[in-house]
């Protein structure tokens, strides 16, 4: 009897039942978030397709720049500096439009999608819970992507700012002059700054609602999610002849209600631009929105937990 209880206790433990048995909540939900970031390959795929459309529009017009650059100066220093920051700014809002779309587009397939190929059963049978997979799925577009769709917008403008220098440098123009006017640093700094108190936390309420959507429609959840908020505008319309929800969507969506950013008519990564953090904390709309996107995302792991393969 010693003889096989000592035989069971020497035996190897198999690693999966090891790493699942110390794996801690916080590692747990780590490892899945990696592996949603793994199994989407669009997630990184469509930023850095941009990035390269991007660098190849502008090593295409770069050798005009020079001739810009004086034209520009010749006009005032308000000319020129909206000539540097112009094409830096139309580079920021094209991976910004790409984050938002594959934010979107994912929000909407991410649970559905494991229904509808049958895995969801075998994701069941690990001991990751409806909670952990949810917040997995949700840390998409409210951290990594943001993250990954600025680091990549970046390094975009690094590539397109020593290009810029180089030609300007060839030409004999100031390189210096270049630099100073597009104040690096502080536009990457509110680049980030905007990507998440706009596109992250004041749009968190519609990446939590298409979540819900993925979780709980059968087919077609793209009109699913788009649909009740279209028939909502409609029917006020309608009835009321007013448009106060299609006002309020186009707010949210568009981050006019966010009172933080206060440079009328630039882009947000203008030097000019002031950061506020306070204003979004103080916004009564932001914790607003915040609590009916926790409420949609609980409403996501209540139905995952009921909802079986399509």
């Amino acid at each position: 009897m010693n003889t096989q209880s000592d035989a069971l206790r020497d035996m190897p433990v198999p690693s999966q039942a090891v790493s699942s048995a110390v794996l801690s909540p916080i590692q747990t939900l780590g490892w899945s978030i990696r592996r949603e970031f793994w199994e989407n390959r669009s997630l990184y795929i469509a930023p850095l397709a941009v990035a390269g459309v991007v660098l190849l529009g502008f090593l295409l017009t770069v050798f005009r720049l020079p001739e810009k650059i004086r034209t520009a100066a010749s006009q005032g220093p308000m000319q020129l500096h909206e000539l540097i920051q112009h094409t830096f700014d139309i580079a920021s809002a094209l991976l910004m439009i790409t984050f938002l779309l594959v934010a979107v587009f994912y929000c909407i397939d991410a649970l559905h999608s494991e229904r509808r190929d049958r895995s969801i059963l075998f994701w069941k049978s690990l001991p990751l819970s409806d909670l952990t997979v949810v917040l997995s799925k949700a840390s998409i577009p409210f951290l990594l992507l943001p993250l990954f769709a600025f680091a990549v917008t970046v390094v975009t403008q690094v590539v397109m700012l020593f290009l810029s220098s180089a030609v300007l440098r060839a030409s004999g123009l100031s390189v210096a002059m270049l630099w100073h006017e597009l104040s690096f640093f502080r536009m990457s700094l509110l680049l980030l700054y905007h990507l998440f108190t706009v596109h992250v936390l004041w749009e968190a309420p519609f990446y939590a609602w298409f979540l819900m959507i993925s979780a709980w429609a059968r087919r077609a959840a793209f009109m699913w999610a788009v649909l009740p908020p279209f028939a909502v505008c409609v029917f006020e319309k309608m009835l009321f002849n007013t448009s106060h929800f299609a006002r309020f969507l186009e707010d949210r969506l568009s981050g006019a209600g966010l009172d933080a950013i206060m440079a009328p008519g630039t882009m947000p990564m203008d030097p000019m631009t002031h950061i506020t953090p306070a204003k979004i904390l103080g916004a009564p709309g932001l914790w607003i929105g915040l609590a009916v996107a926790a409420a949609f995302l609980y409403a996501a792991v209540r139905l995952r937990r009921y909802q079986g393969p399509i």
